[in-house]
C-alpha cells in the first residue's frame, strides 16, 4: 500500500442534515434517503448490515438485502435454521446499518426482530427468480459442506426435479421483520463535524427527535 490505514481519510461535504429538513416519521425520512440513494444509482442501496446476537450476548454482523419497509418496519428474508437464524430464536435484539458513502449518509436502525407469516413469505417467494428460488432450496445455510461439487450436484438435481416454475418454498425459509425502536440519521460533514439526527419512539406516541454530536 502507498498510504497506511492512519493516512486514509475522506473529508464530507455533499450535503447537511437539520431538524427542519428532515420528515417527523422516521420511516418516512428513510424512505425518502433510500429513494435518493436509488436515483444515484448507488450499488445495491438496499443492502444492509444485519448485527445479531446470541444468548451469550456474542455478537455476529453480515450483509443481507431488505426487501420492504413500510410502518411496520424492515423486512430481509432467510433460511430459519442459518446461524442468523439460530441466532435471532436465541436473542431477538438486532441492528441494520445502511451505508451510502457516494452520498455521504448512513443509517442505523436498533429493534427487535420476529418472523413474517407464512402467507407473507410465500408471496415473495414466488416473485423471486426461478434460480433463487431454486437456491433457496437447496443451501442447508451456515451447514460446513465438503466442496463446491456437492451443491452444485444438489442445484441440479432439484432444477431437475422441478422443470417448470411450481418451487415449492422450503418450510425452513421466510421472511423477518424488524420493528425499529431507534433509527439515526448520518449525514457526513466537513471536519468530522458531522451531523447525526436519533428518532427515538415517545410512549404517548409519535417519535422524539434529537440531535447528536458527532
Amino acid at each position: 500500500m502507498s498510504q497506511s490505514l492512519a493516512e486514509l481519510r475522506q473529508d464530507y461535504s455533499l450535503n447537511v442534515l437539520t431538524k427542519a429538513n428532515v420528515d417527523p416519521d422516521p420511516i418516512r425520512q428513510f424512505q425518502r434517503w433510500m429513494r435518493e440513494a436509488s436515483a444515484a444509482q448507488l450499488p445495491e442501496p438496499n443492502a444492509m448490515t444485519l448485527a445479531t446476537a446470541d444468548r451469550t450476548g456474542r455478537p455476529y454482523a453480515r450483509a443481507v438485502l431488505l426487501k420492504e419497509c413500510d410502518a411496520d418496519g424492515f423486512v430481509f428474508f432467510s433460511n430459519y435454521r442459518s446461524d442468523k437464524g439460530r441466532q435471532i430464536a436465541e436473542n431477538p435484539h438486532v441492528a441494520l446499518v445502511f451505508l451510502w458513502l457516494e452520498v455521504e449518509r448512513q443509517v442505523r436502525v436498533e429493534g427487535t426482530v420476529s418472523q413474517i407469516s407464512a402467507a407473507e413469505s410465500e408471496a415473495y417467494f414466488r416473485c423471486r427468480p426461478r434460480e433463487s428460488r431454486l437456491g433457496a432450496l437447496a443451501s442447508r445455510q451456515s451447514q460446513v459442506v465438503a466442496s463446491r461439487q456437492i451443491l452444485d450436484q444438489r442445484f441440479e438435481q432439484l432444477a431437475a426435479q422441478y422443470p417448470d416454475d411450481d418451487i415449492p418454498m422450503a418450510y425452513h425459509w421466510g421472511g423477518y421483520r424488524v420493528k425499529p425502536d431507534l433509527l439515526e440519521f448520518w449525514q457526513g460533514r466537513h471536519g468530522r463535524m458531522h451531523d447525526r439526527l436519533c428518532y427515538r419512539p415517545r410512549n404517548e406516541g409519535g417519535w422524539l427527535l434529537e440531535r447528536l454530536e458527532p
